[in-house]
């Protein structure tokens, strides 16, 4: 469990220091900024689409090792991915992250399952889904998302 744990903090932390998708997207059909008042995350993350399909996705912004690797592996699992299978991603993502499924089956996750183990660590749930809540708020047409009513 050990070597799983090291692994997972190694994902988080390349992702962090080398985020991807890191830039803004111009022109962009949606835009959100997130802010999580408990730590000061600010994050936008701007969206291209064709029809109901996320064509492109980035952001830009600033935050802990969680919440920037958070939101690069989000825009790479988004892409391509419809709003109704992105609202899905999230929910499961957000099912794990809480510890409401901390031993089920989280293929579906893919590589976004390394941040199974925020669930220990309950102030750091809203660094894990800021970008998420920011990305809901972009799809919405909503120009912000805050993660204080988590």
């Amino acid at each position: 469990m050990a070597d799983l744990r090291d692994l997972y903090q190694e994902v988080i932390l390349e992702h962090s220091k080398a985020p991807r998708n890191y830039r803004e997207l111009k022109p962009a059909d949606h835009k959100a900024e997130g802010y999580n008042p408990l730590c000061g995350d600010r994050f936008t993350v701007y969206l291209q689409m064709e029809g109901d399909k996320i064509r492109d996705i980035g952001f830009q912004g600033s935050g802990c090792a969680i919440s920037k690797a958070s939101a690069s592996m989000m825009t790479q699992s988004l892409k391509g991915k419809t709003k109704a299978e992105a609202d899905k991603l999230f929910e499961r993502f957000h099912q794990v992250v809480t510890g409401q499924e901390s031993n089920g089956n989280q293929t579906e996750l893919g590589k976004l399952a390394v941040f199974s183990g925020v669930s220990e660590f309950p102030t750091r749930v809203k660094c894990a889904t800021l970008a998420w809540h920011t990305l809901e708020a972009a799809l919405e047409g909503k120009q912000e998302a805050s993660t204080e009513t988590e």
